[in-house]
């Protein structure tokens, strides 16, 4: 039987991947090596977290599925960051890991022109470098038009703690043997990589009077726009703060070398920004402890995940660790950490549509690219999935820029500048990030997901709907001023605010620090709901966005300086040896993404410029 499109791999990026397709009319097939595994979170019970969160969101502004699961699925919703400014503030929601994949089956096995089948890929169909299916390890052979590659952290898959080594999956499931070699035969860089999870622990066995509570926000919160709540938050389940103790870190030291990783018996590469607690106490000996968060996994079994711990110990260290920890003196662990090792492509292998540069047809998403984190994979699934569909219907692809969204942001970090450990999106990754706000996520992307046909009209009138509240009640607030009255005055003092000497506009006034949306209220009737926070953030922050929007219409400049695919760089006289070394293997394909190739400097850019211009 032939599909048009195959994705191979259940996990968050193999769903997203999926869903899109099919959404889009193309028949779909998704193999997966274990449907109980589809959508499964091995390690964090969590969704979002800074720069995450936003990712999620704009998912659900593309027409992706993660954010309404994501509600589905809430134990504890909250927004981080609330103290700071809004370019810094995201959602993070514990999910429940029973509910969040069963949700997503039902939600992939009612989508038409979407197959799911149970079975192990060990080999792509390959035809003058043009992917034509995939063969299974029974030596089945299914064709397909386009083939999208979400392995997850299966490639060649070992689990580590100590000593020990042993091929498997996450969680004890068969690894996949073959496809990693398949895949260095083709001509792809292979990478080795490294993550690790904690252990999870028997709630009745933790002593609570020594944690601290950490409970959810008291209004509801959504990661899809449609608004939708699940949890009300009466009925959230708390987290617990403890830290790590001089005792704690004593076990680590006295027992280091009998970790997988200092004892020598890793070889990937792991997670700079998430690493392990013998990592931590190694290389931040300075800090006299960590914190560490006691997060719920289900409403449906007692474990507790201690976020902040991970670990490759042997497993009677562990014990003692655990043991060490303020509430945990009597726990009972009912799963030990570990470390997986798995294989990995070099990301700059791919162009930004993420399709292989290598073989025609073929995608890849999600950690064989190199990245950490559910969200990141989804991001990268869903644009895998849409730009598939096109590659097929003789359509360009979907290139978001880095001014747009956070997954413009992390898929030109991967295709650009490639990644040496397990790549972590950040805040601080995004230059335009004020632009690229929780609120707005929607006014930034909806248009695409609608334009390319995975947001139905509906809902696509309700978001043309709030983009109009928000130019009237912008106006509005420009339109009314306020003048120094008595009574006027005196409401201003109560806030407390500086009372008026002239008259001004309630848009400028709003932008004092200390006015809210609340305030502005008390001088005009405001009907409005989810358009305030844009409206009072857009008054509050103003000359900032202006100026971030006017560097990147600088960016945007050089991003419509297209470079030919059939340059040849040896031609190109004066550009210094390395930037023509790293220009022939990226391949950009525009001046901006040049320029953002580490080892490629400014000078080399202009010349590039100069030949490109003499060239025509």
């Amino acid at each position: 039987m032939k599909y048009e499109i195959i994705v191979v791999g259940g996990g968050h990026a193999g769903c997203e991947a999926a869903l899109a397709s099919a959404r889009l009319g193309h028949k779909t097939l998704l193999v997966t090596s274990n449907i109980k595994n589809i959508a499964d979170m091995p390690c964090n019970p969590s969704i979002g977290g800074p720069a995450k969160g936003i990712v999620v969101r704009e998912i659900d502004a593309l027409g992706g599925e993660m954010g309404r699961n994501a509600d589905k699925g809430a134990l504890q919703t909250k927004m981080l960051n609330t103290k700071k400014g809004p370019a810094v503030q995201a959602l993070r929601f514990q999910a429940d890991k029973i509910t969040y994949p069963k949700e997503m089956l039902k939600t992939l096995e009612a989508t038409n022109n979407l197959e799911i089948k149970e079975a192990m890929v060990e080999k792509l169909a390959v035809n003058n470098k043009k992917v034509t299916g995939v063969e299974l390890e029974d030596g089945e052979k299914i064709e397909s038009d386009a083939v999208i590659l979400t392995t997850g952290t299966y490639l060649k898959a070992v689990v580590l703690a100590g000593s020990s080594r042993k091929s498997s999956g996450p969680h004890g499931e068969k690894e996949s043997k073959f496809l990693s070699d398949n895949l260095k035969k083709l001509g792809f860089t292979i990478k080795r990589l490294k993550t690790g999870t904690p252990q999870r622990i028997d709630k009745n066995t933790i002593d609570y009077s020594k944690t601290q509570e950490e409970k959810g926000d008291d209004i509801p919160r959504t990661f899809s726009f449609d608004n939708i709540v699940y949890k009300e938050p009466k009925d959230q389940i708390s987290c617990h703060l403890i830290y790590t103790t001089p005792k704690t870190h004593e076990i680590i030291k006295e027992h280091l070398n009998e970790s997988s990783m200092y004892g020598g018996y890793v070889e990937g590469v792991g997670p700079r920004y998430c690493p392990s607690i013998e990592d931590k106490v190694v290389r931040f000996s300075d800090k006299e402890r960590h914190q560490l968060f006691l997060e719920p996994e289900s409403l449906y079994y007692d474990d507790i995940y201690i976020q902040g711990f991970s670990t490759s110990m042997p497993n009677e260290i562990q014990d003692l660790m655990v043991h060490s920890l303020p509430g945990l003196e009597k726990a009972k662990i009912l799963k030990y950490g570990y470390a997986i090792e798995y294989d990995a492509i070099d990301s700059k292998q791919l162009k930004r549509s993420l399709e292989t540069k290598i073989i025609e047809n073929l995608y890849t998403a999600g950690q064989i690219n190199g990245t950490s984190g559910y969200e990141e994979a989804a991001g990268q699934g869903l644009i895998a999935g849409i730009n598939a569909a096109l590659k097929l219907e003789g359509k360009d692809p979907l290139i978001l820029k880095r001014n747009e969204s956070y997954i413009g942001v992390l898929i030109d970090d991967l295709v650009t500048k490639g990644v040496k450990d397990p790549y972590r999106l950040l805040t601080s990754r995004a230059e335009y990030r004020l632009l690229l706000r929780n609120d707005n996520a929607d006014l930034r992307l909806r248009d695409y997901g609608y334009q390319v046909g995975l947001i139905p009209e509906e809902k696509y009138q309700a978001f043309k709907k709030k983009k109009e509240n928000i130019k009237e009640l912008t106006t509005l607030l420009q339109n009314t001023r306020i003048t120094p009255k008595k009574e006027t005055n005196e409401y201003i003092e109560k806030i407390p605010s500086t009372p008026l000497k002239d008259g001004i506009s309630l848009y400028d006034f709003l932008k004092r620090p200390e006015i809210t949306i609340e305030n502005i209220k008390h001088f005009v009737n405001i009907n409005y709901k989810e358009e305030l926070e844009q409206v009072e953030i857009n008054a509050k922050y103003e000359g900032y966005i202006k100026k971030a929007k006017k560097e990147a219409d600088k960016m945007l400049a050089l991003e419509e300086k297209k470079i030919p695919e059939d340059i040849d760089y040896e031609k190109v006289p004066n550009l210094a040896s390395e930037a023509r070394q790293k220009l022939a293997e990226i391949k950009p394909t525009t001046i901006g993404q040049a320029s953002r190739i580490s080892g490629v400097n400014p000078a080399d850019i202009s010349i590039l410029m100069v030949y490109l211009r003499r060239n025509g």
